[in-house]
Parts: structure tokens; C-alpha cells; sequence
């Protein structure tokens, strides 16, 4: 499933991000300029050429905006993404597409000597441009069908206009046969974009029940817009109900709450604002704002069938937390943080009471999402020693290159039980803890930074002082893990480790490669550690003895979307995108030699 879903991942890139309008109209001003001059000076190489040239662009342009404007006020408003700013980026491309044709064609009449070559090739660009129209309003706008075929056909019929009025001018115009071949010329193109969208629909039809386009159309909403209703309306179709965990660890100094660390078997996905992508700050934030304390919600050991179908199951995750808040038996007593090492696989455990706090990591190696079932192995190694529970974290904090779960998940398993079981051999004494919380202003989510910013829980044993960093963010880039614990053991702090929460609100912001940028990648790597540090030196200044409790909250009956489903959503986009390219050369290739047989018989 790792794999299927890297490759879906990898079209993240295709994504692209529009110029503002004021720059397009500028592009299309320039485009239908040039392209007015190039068409018609090879048919007359004169300043009347040139007039005509120049006519012939602001034709273009002044149709090419009008229709731009009634597309946008009288098909598109309803319509969550075709604003008019992407109204004229479709007009822009079709424009330039058109350019080309009528280049060709004042090439060619030019060396054969006959401008009927020049028309022809304008007719054969207008069906060339009203392919493109049809294929991205039809993917793309939630409109109805007769409103889509209008915002297609709208911009090419009014440029068309312009033949009439450039055809005496380069000494042609039109005559019964070429308006014949227009009309037949549509039905062509209508019926070829019509087989297309039937076929690539197929792919998600056999796949997951409904069509690709509807699902790309969704995924466009959100990805565009910020709107997760349409997106999310497929996957509560496609979901399975579970129940989940969300595991707490609650710090108490003096009868008040010190720091809370919440650990969510629930992957925050899949992306943006879609399901459970903004639950670990949703959580911290209304833990906050209840209990008035730092919190800390670092990656459970889940992966992407444990992404809810729609935020409407992170409130039942909420309320569940919420209810769950009066903790007890509190306990005074922890061991030292314990490091242990399989192969490339790393560990470290921390027994408070009877609940072992165990983190798990890779890096410097890629680290990704580990297997669910490794969580339950780890929980029922330490009940069988006699311990109530196990928490443990995905540290999620290194990524550099590809990732298999399959070589890691065994070395790690040994890695936490030999940590659980020096632990449980160490010594318990009574511990202090401090925590603190810093949101850099500076750091947004295109930068790969989520809105909980970084939270630092300091637990000094005996004389050992060590730190659970974490950070909102999905996974950071190789060796930055490496240069926050050595910045921290500078400032007397031995060792810990450093979390992300992998919240899935910083994915699908930007057209990059993975989709996100991973903590690193796109911020300074000097101003994070300072942030870091800062946090980590106003944990220490209020460290006190604690108490501690811990509490497992079930939530039942939510949705998720299932590793089927997931498989299934992830080998469609490849197998979408690579049957398009097929049937774009096969049908369009067919469809411009018919067109091209057409004209030579007019």
C-alpha cells in the first residue's frame, strides 16, 4: 500500500499554481498580439499585412475577454473553483493553442502560394481549442452539462467571428464547404471528448464505484478552494466504521494540570482539510483551552486506513477526549528514558507508573508510516510484564528518499521490547517535568509548519534531564532530528527524541513533489532550532515534581477509510493518468487525421 500510494503522490507535482489575473490578461494580450502578426505577415508581407495582423490579434483578445466575462457571470458563478481568474488561464492556453494552427497555416499557404491553406488551419485550430475547452470545464466545473458545453463552445465561435472579418483582407473567405466542415468538425470533436471521459470514468467505476472525473472534480475543490464537503461526500460512501484509540498521558504538579501528551491511533489525513487531517491540532487546541496547560499530540503508530472519511468524526473524537479528562489514579513514580538499537531501527522507553512511553525511529533513514499492527504487538509485550499499557509514537522525523515498512517494522519491535525490558529493570524514582509551547509567526503551512507550532516536555529523573520535542508538521527532512538533540544537549538535556505530529493540513497547499513540505525543507534549519531551544529553556526554568496518570479513550462507531479503499484510491490516480495519455494519442491523433482528411476535401 506504501508503494501504490508513493506513486499516486508522485502527480502531486503535475499540479500547478495560476499567476494572478492582471498578469494573464497581460500573457493573453501579448499571446494574441503576437500571434495576429506571425499568423498573417507570412500571407502579406507589408504594413498592410501588419494592420491586418494586429486586427486580427485585438479581435482575439477583445472576443477572448468578453466571452472570458460571460462565462464567468452567466455559467461558472455557482461553480467553486472556474473564477474568472481560471476562466481566462482556459482562454489563455486556448489562444495560444490557436496561434500555433495559424502560424502553420500562413507557413504553408505562404510557400504554396494559396491562402485557403491559412483558413483551413484556423478551422482545424478552433476544433483543436474546443477539444481542450471541453475536456477541462467538463473535469473541472460543477455545473450542469448544457453550461459546460456553452463556456466551451463561447470563446471559439466568437474568435471565429473574426474570419469574416479577416478573410477578404488576406484575399479568402469562406464558402459552403468549409461551413459544412465546421458543423461536421464539431461532431468529431464532441463525440471523441465524449469517448474519452467515458473510458477514463471506467477506471474509477472498476476501481471504487463511481467515475474518475467526479473524483478528480472533487479533489480539485478541495485542493483549489478549501472545500472538503465534495470530497468528503465520496469518502463517507467508501468508508468502513471502526472503533479507535486515543491515548493520554496527563502530568499533574500541586493538583493542577502540568502538560498533557495525547497520542492518536488515528493518521491525520489524507490531506488538507479532508477527514482527519486537522485532528492533532484540533485536539491540542481544545485541551488548551480546557485545561489550560501545554499539549503535546505527536504521531500514534497508524498509517492511511485510519484516515476518517470527513471531519465530522474528529468532534466524536473530541467529545470523547473531553469526557475522558478526569484522570486518576495519579502516580509519582517513572524510570530514566531508556535508548536501545536493532540494526537502523532505534527505540526509547520511559516507564511511568505501569504505562512504558515508547518512541520508535528510523533516522537518519527514511521514516514513514508503520504498520498499525505493530502498535498491538508493542501494548501486548508490555502487558504480558505486567504493565497496564504501552504508548507508543511514531517519531515520523526523517524522510529522504523511499521507504519500506517491511524491512524496519521487525528490527523495531526488537528495538521497543529490549527498551521495555531495560526499562522495566531500571530504577523508579520520583521525577520533576516542565513544558512549553512556542508557535513561529514566520512558519505558515506552505512552509511545512502547522498551526500547533512546537511543544517541549522536559522529565528530569534522578540526574538525567530529557526532552519530547514535538512539532506540527508531517516528518522532517534527514540529519534535522540529528541537529535539534544535539542543540538541546548544549543547553543540559542528555537526550530524547523529536516527534512529528504529521498532521496532513500542511499537505496539498503547493504544487511540490510529495505534495508538502516536510519540516527542513523550506525552513531555515537555524531559526527552527533556535525555536526550539527557546521552548526547551522555559521548560526547564519550570520544572517541578509531578504527578502522573494515564487513560486509553475508545471512540467508536467513526468512519475510516480503509486500507481497501486506500489501495484503491491510490492505484487509480496512476492508472487514470497513464490511460489518458494513451487515449489522448490514440483519440486525438485519430480525431485530427479525420479532421485533416475532411479539409483536404473542401
Amino acid at each position: 500500500m506504501d508503494e501504490q500510494i508513493g506513486k499516486a503522490v508522485k502527480h502531486y507535482s503535475s499540479l500547478f499554481v495560476l499567476p494572478p489575473h492582471i498578469r494573464i490578461v497581460l500573457f493573453l494580450f501579448i499571446a494574441c498580439a503576437v500571434g495576429g502578426l506571425l499568423s498573417v505577415l507570412p500571407l502579406n508581407l507589408s504594413f498592410n499585412g501588419l494592420t491586418v495582423g494586429l486586427l486580427l490579434g485585438m479581435f482575439f483578445f477583445f472576443f477572448t475577454l468578453l466571452a472570458d466575462f460571460m462565462i464567468y457571470e452567466g455559467f461558472m458563478k455557482p461553480d467553486p473553483i472556474f473564477n474568472l481568474r481560471r476562466c481566462s488561464a482556459v482562454s489563455l492556453v486556448s489562444c495560444i493553442i490557436w496561434g500555433f494552427f495559424l502560424f502553420l497555416g500562413g507557413i504553408i499557404s505562404f510557400f504554396l502560394g494559396e491562402s485557403v491553406f491559412w483558413v483551413k488551419l484556423f478551422l482545424l485550430g478552433l476544433c483543436a481549442v474546443l477539444v481542450l475547452r471541453l475536456l477541462v470545464f467538463y473535469s473541472v466545473a460543477s455545473v450542469g452539462k448544457r453550461w459546460i458545453i456553452a463556456a466551451s463552445f463561447l470563446q471559439p465561435l466568437l474568435c471565429g467571428v473574426s474570419l469574416f472579418f479577416i478573410g477578404n483582407a488576406i484575399g479568402y473567405s469562406l464558402n459552403s464547404r468549409l461551413l459544412a466542415f465546421f458543423l461536421l468538425s464539431i461532431s468529431v470533436v464532441v463525440s471523441v471528448v465524449y469517448l474519452f471521459i467515458i473510458l477514463i470514468n471506467r477506471v474509477g467505476e472498476r476501481n471504487l464505484g463511481v467515475g474518475s472525473i467526479p473524483l478528480l472534480r472533487a479533489f480539485l475543490a478541495s485542493w483549489a478552494e478549501n472545500l472538503n464537503t465534495p470530497l468528503e461526500s465520496f469518502l463517507e460512501k467508501f468508508g468502513n466504521e471502526k472503533t479507535v484509540e486515543v491515548h493520554m498521558l496527563a502530568f499533574r504538579a500541586k493538583e493542577k494540570m502540568k502538560t498533557i501528551v495525547v497520542v492518536p491511533v488515528i493518521h491525520p489525513g489524507p490531506f488538507r482539510n479532508i477527514g482527519s487531517s486537522p485532528l492533532p491540532h484540533m485536539i491540542q487546541a481544545e485541551l488548551e483551552d480546557n485545561l489550560h496547560c501545554v499539549v503535546s499530540v505527536p504521531h500514534g503508530v497508524s498509517g492511511h486506513e485510519l484516515d476518517f472519511t470527513s471531519q465530522g468524526h474528529n468532534q466524536k473524537v473530541l467529545k470523547a477526549i473531553l469526557q475522558s479528562t478526569d484522570f486518576s489514579p495519579f502516580n509519582s513514580k517513572a524510570t530514566p528514558l531508556i535508548r536501545t538499537q536493532a540494526e537502523e531501527a532505534k527505540a526509547t522507553c520511559q516507564i511511568f507508573g505501569k504505562c512504558a512511553f515508547i518512541t520508535l525511529t528510523v533516522a537518519p533513514q527514511t521514516m514513514e508510516d508503520l504498520p498499525h499492527e505493530l502498535d498491538k504487538t508493542i501494548a501486548n509485550e508490555a502487558k504480558k510484564k505486567g504493565l497496564s499499557t504501552a504508548i507508543t509514537v511514531d517519531a515520523h522525523n526523517s524522510i529522504e528518499g523511499p521507504f519500506d515498512a517491511e524491512s524496519v517494522t521487525e528490527p523495531l519491535r526488537k528495538a521497543a521490547v529490549e527498551s521495555l525490558e531495560k526499562a522495566l529493570r531500571a530504577p523508579k524514582s520520583a521525577f520533576e517535568v516542565g513544558a512549553a509551547k512556542v508557535v513561529p509567526r514566520e512558519f505558515s503551512l506552505r512552509d511545512g509548519m502547522g498551526p500547533g507550532g512546537i511543544s517541549v516536555v522536559v522529565v528530569k529523573v534522578a540526574d538525567q534531564k530529557i526532552a519530547y520535542v514535538t512539532i506540527d508538521g508531517n516528518n522532517m527532512v534527514s540529519g534535522l532530528r540529528e541537529k535539534i538533540l544535539s542543540a538541546l544537549r548544549d543547553i543540559g538535556i542528555v537526550d530524547g527524541e523529536v516527534l512529528t505530529s504529521d498532521t496532513h493540513v500542511v499537505n496539498g497547499i503547493g504544487a511540490t513533489e510529495l505534495g508538502y513540505h516536510p519540516l527542513g525543507e523550506a525552513i531555515d534549519h537555524a531559526k527552527l532550532i533556535d525555536y526550539v531551544k527557546q521552548a526547551a529553556v522555559t521548560a526547564l526554568e519550570h520544572l517541578e515534581p509531578v504527578e502522573i496518570a494515564w487513560r486509553t479513550v475508545m471512540v467508536s462507531d467513526v468512519k475510516v477509510i480503509g486500507e481497501q479503499q486506500v489501495s484503491a484510491l491510490s492505484l487509480l490516480i496512476p492508472e487514470a493518468v497513464k490511460l489518458s495519455k494513451r487515449l489522448a494519442v490514440l483519440l486525438f491523433s485519430s480525431a485530427g487525421v479525420i479532421l485533416i482528411a475532411l479539409l483536404t476535401l473542401v
